[in-house]
């Protein structure tokens, strides 16, 4: 049986569910069946939705590069985001993948004119008083290891806070943080693929 779990994966918490060093995985936010697994990463010190699934069509047709799905992360940056900075991103930028010179494929980007409805972060970001920090919304088709860190890096605003909001029509929404919520076949391919299943 096809199980899909949406999660809100908290700060400081492993994309996985074991680890040697003892560090919080996903284990221990939920009793998950034993054979769902996240689809794609989402880093350490990244925050946000993360999918659980035991269905491999999902797997593939998320992250397969071929199909071009939209996830769209919320950034808070170092600095005072420019409109030129986010022109860059949208139009592709060059950043080093594994050693290698790879130019990303066109993005949507804005700049948030305020900040977006968040939970404080635990711990929260380092803050220095003397340097603002700003929010973009970055919506990519592809997902490159560190991808969009490498991506604000390269226009001169390092990321400090990363959250993917949304992949395809999934969103976190009204989600709290390490919330899990358990979907139907029919909820995730709507959301996702448009698809009545």
């Amino acid at each position: 049986m096809y199980r899909y779990f949406v999660i809100y994966k908290p700060y400081g918490v492993l994309n996985q569910f074991t680890d040697d060093l003892g560090r919080p995985t996903l284990a221990s936010l939920y009793n998950f069946p034993k054979d769902v697994y996240p689809v794609g990463r989402l880093d350490i010190d990244s925050e946000g939705l993360l999918l659980l699934t035991n269905d491999k069509s999902i797997n593939h047709r998320l992250l397969n590069p071929k199909f071009k799905h939209s996830k769209t992360y919320w950034v808070q940056v170092e600095g005072q985001v420019t409109q030129e900075a986010v022109a860059q991103l949208e139009k592709g930028i060059e950043i080093r993948i594994e050693g290698k010179i790879y130019k990303t494929l066109p993005a949507k980007a804005f700049i948030f004119e305020t900040p977006p409805q968040v939970p404080e972060r635990n711990p929260p970001i380092r803050f220095r008083k003397n340097i603002p920090t700003s929010w973009i919304s970055l919506s990519i088709v592809e997902g490159k290891k560190h991808q969009v860190r490498k991506m604000t890096a390269a226009v001169g605003f390092p990321t400090l806070r990363l959250i993917r909001y949304q992949i395809q029509n999934l969103t976190l929404a009204e989600m709290k943080v390490g919330e899990v919520q358990e979907l139907s076949r029919k909820e995730i391919y709507q959301k996702l693929f448009g698809e009545n299943v």
